[in-house]
């Protein structure tokens, strides 16, 4: 069957700034970040399970009675590749909008809903909130890789308040965290660490969405970091003069240490910039420095190299991958402070993150415990890379789009015939298993671009979304059939090889067969991929596949998207293939069996060498197809020895001739994807009624996916070795 198209609204992932709303509520921000709030209905929008697939169920009604009627749901987030926003489709099922995403690795997600692009909802089932995003919901997702940003044990954990201070520009406010058996009196005071928000983020965003409170939590509970005070303050308070009141505040209210040794400044976005800024220009104030994805390059005076050395321990750079705006400028800033002889530690580019909380959360997990302490590590974190150089795709309008770098980024453009537009989105499989998103595109004159990434190695397929119009990307010459609009590309690597083009001359030919349709009453047309050096008068007939499509695909489906010649020439060159024939005919009929057996099977005997033996004849098919192999096998069992079905389910043990499938069938063998597969409920039933009939089967368990080319390529890999063999 074919998937569903969704559209959503363009949303920028910098969060809008509420320094003044948030000063004015300050002395409520306790109260305010950590009472769960009252769920505004019984039933969540939400569920998460154990495996990590994320469950939204939308009441329609809600939707009308609060935005109007929407004729399309999305849920936006931080699903996307690196961590970036993006929209996920529902689909509307009776009185729901619902879908199923994942599985999602290990952290903290925020989403909103949204209909018709601009219609935009907070989930009020979820009793989570962003101060500084009234319409966000968060939720966190378990495991090891975001243990340091799991709630830690009650009563285990530090504490935060509001500070409220003056400066010459009237009252502010910061937030502070003190560590677990914090002492206000006696003994050794506290070193200081001061958190600079960026431009466009809040302070509340460092504890709603950076989870710094849970991250400080665990690490002092491990024993990771020197207790210590964290000072929170927004990016308008961070020049001298409001950095200095700030610090006496501090000073006067907590049990700290003043001298610069015990002094530590960090910051995202801007902040970053202007913590590293304020080290450069007077390093005497803080001997800790952090800059994460700072989006500026301050003025780096080499006569002031030896001075920084000497007072600064440490000045610590770190950046996401190409999709952060940080990275070109971290670059650069890497160079201007080798020419004028500062010493500084880099973190190593972040493969896999974007200019995001997700990447600072794991900045500030990193910096934590370097601080007011010695450490023999000074090197980038595990698995981060190198930066060698700034990231330019092309100039626009100077490469077929989309533009694919050797690590997976791939840069996506419009032609100038959108310059008009309002939203540009990609909708791609590009999402956990190969579901689907829609990632935004921003205006780059009077084109649209943007680099989404890294994608793992393998077969994509998308589409643009011009002002909720689904278009197809014309600078790219590929096609699909069935589906005017989508375009396809391939990013290389090992676990793409099987959907990669084979050595010229090397592989199967795919050729027409034309064929009468007495069931249509028409000609149609089917593929046939023969197998390298095809004999068409050797002794022994070849065995054969019928291979079947899904609903609303045809005949062409199995080559332009399932990758089906390349799957099989690769396998066979790799001499994991019995050499047979695929006959990958049109099953769009109001009698498959009737077009199967008195008109594709006829016709690709009379054209082709292949056997009529049952033992060497296979069918299998995705979805509708699936269903149609099934349906198939109960209607003539014993005629096709080999029988196979991708996301399709049995049906009912109604008239099933057990003996017979039993008997005649060398392999029954069935496949489903994910929780994301929506026929996967009605698969797994399948099972229980096969079991209870006491049909043999194969089935090893789901194929990560949804219910679309990534699960069925797949399985057509790992289906077609398999046949003729016993």
């Amino acid at each position: 069957m074919t998937t569903g198209f969704y559209h959503g609204r363009l949303r920028r992932t910098g969060v809008r700034r509420l320094s003044a709303a948030f000063t004015a509520g300050a002395m409520a921000v306790a109260a305010v970040l950590f009472t769960p709030q009252p769920a505004a209905a019984d039933t969540p929008w939400l569920g998460v399970s154990e495996d990590r697939y994320a469950s939204f169920s939308v009441p329609a009604a809600y939707v009308q009675d609060h935005v109007g009627a929407v004729s399309q749901v999305v849920v936006e987030g931080n699903f996307g590749p690196s961590s970036s926003w993006a929209e996920f489709g529902l689909t509307r099922r009776g009185d729901v909008w619902s879908g199923v995403l994942g599985p999602l690795e290990p952290g903290q997600y925020h989403y909103q809903v949204t209909g018709d692009d601009t219609k935009s909802l907070k989930d009020p089932t979820n009793g989570t909130s962003v101060t500084s995003e009234p319409l966000w919901s968060t939720f966190f997702v378990p495991g090891d890789s975001a243990r340091w940003l799991a709630d830690a044990p009650e009563g285990t954990g530090g504490k935060v308040e509001p500070l409220t201070y003056r400066t010459r520009t009237g009252q502010r406010s910061a937030l502070v965290w003190t560590p677990p058996d914090y002492v206000a009196k006696g003994g050794k005071g506290y070193p200081v660490l001061y958190l600079q928000s960026g431009d466009g983020e809040a302070t509340t965003d460092w504890l709603d969405l950076g989870r710094t409170k849970q991250i400080l939590d665990n690490l002092s509970t491990a024993g990771a970091i020197r207790p210590m005070v964290v000072v929170i303050n927004d990016d308008d308070s961070s020049d001298d003069k409001e950095l200095k009141d700030l610090r006496k505040a501090v000073a006067d209210s907590y049990h700290v240490l003043r001298d610069p040794a015990h002094q530590a400044i960090a910051g995202v976005s801007d902040g970053g910039s202007k913590a590293l800024a304020t080290a450069l220009t007077k390093p005497r104030q803080f001997a800790y420095v952090g800059s994460f994805s700072g989006l500026q390059v301050p003025d780096v005076d080499r006569g002031n190299a030896k001075e920084i050395n000497r007072e600064v321990k440490l000045l610590r750079l770190y950046t996401g991958n190409v999709t952060d705006p940080a990275y070109n400028v971290t670059y650069r800033l890497m160079k201007a402070l080798g020419r004028a002889g500062v010493e500084f530690e880099f973190d190593g580019v972040n493969p896999d993150g974007g200019g995001n909380w997700d990447t600072w959360q794991e900045n500030l997990v990193d910096f934590l415990p370097r601080l007011f302490r010695d450490v023999s590590d000074h090197g980038p974190s595990p698995g981060h890379g190198r930066l060698d150089g700034e990231f330019a795709p092309p100039p626009a309008g100077t490469t077929p789009t989309p533009f694919v770098t050797e690590d997976g980024f791939v840069t996506f453009e419009t032609t100038t015939g959108f310059a008009d537009a309002q939203h540009v989105t990609v909708w791609a499989n590009v999402a956990p298993g190969g579901s689907w998103l829609r990632v935004p595109l921003s205006r780059d004159g009077d084109r649209w671009r943007g680099t989404v990434g890294p994608l793992d190695p393998w077969f994509y397929y998308y589409r643009l979304i011009v002002d909720r119009v689904a278009v197809k990307d014309t600078s790219n010459p590929t096609k699909v059939t069935t589906e005017p609009t989508w375009s396809t590309f391939l990013i290389p690597g090992a676990a793409a090889r099987l959907l990669s083009d084979v050595p010229a001359g090397q592989g199967g030919q795919v050729e027409s067969m034309t064929y009468r349709s007495t069931v249509a009453g028409q000609d149609r047309t089917a593929l046939v991929w023969t197998p390298p050096g095809y004999d068409p008068s050797r002794a022994q007939p070849y065995p054969v596949l019928y291979l079947q499509h899904g609903g609303g695909q045809n005949y062409t489906d199995w080559v332009e998207m399932g990758r089906a010649k390349q799957i099989l020439d690769h396998q066979f060159l790799d001499g994991d293939l019995v050499p047979m024939v695929v006959v990958m005919g049109n099953g769009n009929s109001s009698n498959f069996n009737r077009e199967l057996l008195e008109n594709i099977v006829p016709t690709a005997r009379a054209r082709y060498h292949i056997s009529s033996e049952p033992s060497q004849q296979a069918i299998a098919g995705l979805s509708m197809g699936g269903g149609q192999a099934l349906g198939v096998l109960r209607t003539y069992p014993g005629q096709f020895a080999y029988v196979a079905a991708f996301s399709a389910g049995f049906g009912s043990g109604t008239g099933v001739d057990v003996e017979a499938i039993n008997n005649g069938t060398k392999m029954l063998r069935l496949y489903v994807g994910d929780q994301t597969d929506f026929v996967y409920p009605s698969f797994m039933a399948s099972l229980t009624t096969l079991n209870d009939l006491g049909v043999r089967y194969e089935f090893d368990g789901v194929t990560p996916g949804p219910h679309g080319w990534d699960v069925w390529q797949k399985n057509l890999i790992d289906l077609a070795p398999r046949l003729f063999k016993r």
